[in-house]
């Protein structure tokens, strides 16, 4: 099985500590975000969890950590983007996380590591030419560091409508535009571009819609073979091994405007307070209410499992 731990919050960059803990500790309890007594105690162990999935947008907290990481076979996604402190007013300057992504695909290979260039959507400051510019820059400094790039673009959820009303997604023509120009970039620099959740359409501009985090990727990632249960994604046009979420909605300090997980800021500060970096849940304590469940976890590693090198 897989162990996302980026879906809800971005748990390199603020709960670096909390997760090696987990780890340390072997297991973590997980609070359903649509019923909170409802909780989930995961197993953290290599036997049963074939691969530790990552989305981050400043992995350097998490740097110190890897070698206690090692155990676990990995996938990891940082995502750069051009955006500036109105839009990611807690994201490190990008040519920090830039080094950081560099120090990490040297720790965990070139195949366990991609580029997220994403969400995509336009407004005063950024127009398609500003973007082809800011990521043929961004590609140009990946180059050799990863083969991976997935991009998307802006979904109008509630949450960004109220928090960002003036950010718009690209319209069909501009999407061709962008898609045209960042295939083109990215066979410059030896990266396929994926679209995440996009429609098959722009494959007929080069863009490789088949899944970000698809099978195929995460078994050239951890070097073996998997045979993962049938399971409907939640998401239209999404082929990707999502494995099960240890975050929690309305935690991640980035505070990025065109966030899905948070409602608000108020809500957010509200539930950091409530960290403890002991605690076996990411936010808060037990409470004599809960539910615990034991998770059905099992590998979905096959018996001859591993990849030929070839």
């Amino acid at each position: 099985m897989i162990i996302n731990t980026g879906g809800r919050t971005d748990i390199p960059a603020f709960y670096a500590k909390w997760l090696i803990n987990r780890i340390r500790e072997g297991y973590v309890y997980v609070r359903n975000p649509y019923n909170s007594l409802h909780v989930t105690k995961y197993e953290l162990n290599p036997d049963v969890v074939d691969c530790l999935a990552f989305c981050t947008k400043n992995p350097e907290p998490i740097l110190k950590y890897l070698n206690e990481l090692d155990k676990f076979k990995q996938y990891w996604f940082v995502t750069i983007t051009p955006y500036g402190k109105e839009i990611e007013p807690n994201v490190p300057d990008k040519t920090k996380v830039i080094e950081s992504f560099k120090t990490l695909s040297k720790h965990v290979g070139i195949d366990s590591i991609g580029w997220r260039y994403d969400p995509i959507f336009l407004d005063e400051n950024y127009d398609v030419e500003k973007h082809i510019e800011e990521f043929s820059k961004m590609a140009e400094a990946l180059k050799g560091y990863t083969h991976n790039c997935t991009i998307s673009f802006l979904d109008l959820y509630e949450k960004v409508k109220v928090n960002a009303p003036k950010l718009r997604p690209p319209n069909k023509t501009e999407q061709i535009e962008i898609a045209k120009a960042f295939y083109k970039i990215g066979k410059e620099n030896n990266m396929t571009i994926y679209g995440c959740c996009e429609k098959s359409c722009l494959a007929d501009y080069g863009i490789d819609c088949s899944g970000c985090m698809s099978k195929e990727i995460v078994e050239k990632s951890i070097g073996e073979k998997l045979n993962p249960p049938k399971k409907k994604n939640i998401r239209e046009n999404c082929n990707c091994l999502m494995g099960n979420d240890i975050g929690a909605y309305n935690s991640c300090m980035h505070l990025c405007k065109y966030c899905y997980a948070n409602a608000n800021k108020k809500l957010v500060l509200e539930n950091v307070k409530k960290h403890n970096d002991n605690s076996p849940f990411l936010i808060g304590e037990g409470q004599k209410e809960d539910t615990i469940t034991i998770a059905n976890q099992k590998s979905w590693r096959e018996e001859n499992n591993q990849l030929s090198i070839f």
